[in-house]
């Protein structure tokens, strides 16, 4: 069985993505990494190749700055690495997501099981979002999602990126029960405002320019359906846990199973799903 992890990354630096930290963590099980590696501001390309691996391979791209419109230009990207893939599975890891040591065997184990069985497409994730600080949870957002997909599936990465298709169908996955833990909103303010206009932009068809400085001095995180994080982080993120140099927030976080503001929003997302299955 070989396996291909593959990537994006663009500004990564600027942005204070956790790139390396990202990549570094599906090293010891993929056999290749492939980095599509777009024009940046700063030294993107040459943090990527720090890492020293031979399993590294980085293409390098263009971002079509006209694709504008909901976030489709990250789906180009990710395909254009999927195509370069040539393994049984291709683990898919965003620059901002990060897989805990301790689930390396059993994801090795969930591949090893559904290698032969063709029906299963894709292997999904359960998931960690993280907000302002590495102890905040928000239970909110998508639970899940496929991050590891059969090659030469017509397979594909669809809309902004977040999960596959193949024909124009969801794939068939099966669960690892492994845990991605995605800290895109955990970064100093004044990043994390330039990082959010920036990605916006890729939304509604501005044209904002890949290190500009936003005029936005702070960033106000929504912190209302959020709880306390009390696991373990990987290992491989201590470093930058120990590096944090801004202030969390102040509020008092429970538990979401006491919180109505989790609820209303669960009940609005789950219509909202609903709606689209009716329609």
């Amino acid at each position: 069985m070989k396996v291909s992890g593959f990537t994006i990354a663009r500004n990564a630096i600027h942005y204070d993505y956790p790139v390396v930290e990202s990549i570094t963590s599906i090293l010891p099980i993929v056999d290749e990494m492939i980095v599509a590696v777009g024009q940046s501001c700063d030294g993107t390309r040459e943090l990527i190749q720090s890492i020293d691996s031979p399993k590294i391979r980085i293409i390098d791209t263009v971002w079509d700055e006209t694709s504008r419109q909901n976030g489709t230009v990250l789906a180009e990207q990710t395909n254009l690495a999927l195509r370069e893939c040539s393994g049984d599975w291709c683990f898919y890891i965003q620059a901002d997501e990060v897989i805990h040591e301790a689930d390396l065997d059993r994801i090795q184990a969930s591949m090893r099981r559904h290698v032969n069985n063709k029906r299963v497409e894709g292997l999904s994730f359960r998931y960690h979002h993280f907000r302002a600080d590495y102890n905040i949870r928000d239970p909110l957002p998508y639970r899940r999602q496929v991050r590891i997909v059969r090659a030469n599936a017509g397979v594909q990465s669809v809309g902004d990126a977040c999960g596959f298709n193949v024909q124009d169908r969801k794939l068939v996955a099966a669960p690892t029960g492994a845990w991605v833990y995605h800290y895109g909103y955990v970064k100093p303010p004044k990043t994390m405002a330039a990082k959010s206009d920036y990605f916006l932009s890729l939304y509604d068809g501005r044209q904002v320019t890949p290190g500009e400085q936003t005029e936005e001095e702070s960033y106000a995180w929504d912190l209302k359906t959020c709880e306390p994080f009390r696991g373990s982080h990987p290992r491989i993120m201590e470093e930058r846990i120990a590096a944090k140099d801004w202030e969390t927030p102040d509020v008092r976080l429970g538990s979401r199973w006491c919180n109505p503001t989790f609820w209303a929003g669960l009940l609005h997302k789950n219509s909202r799903t609903l709606r689209r299955w009716v329609a």
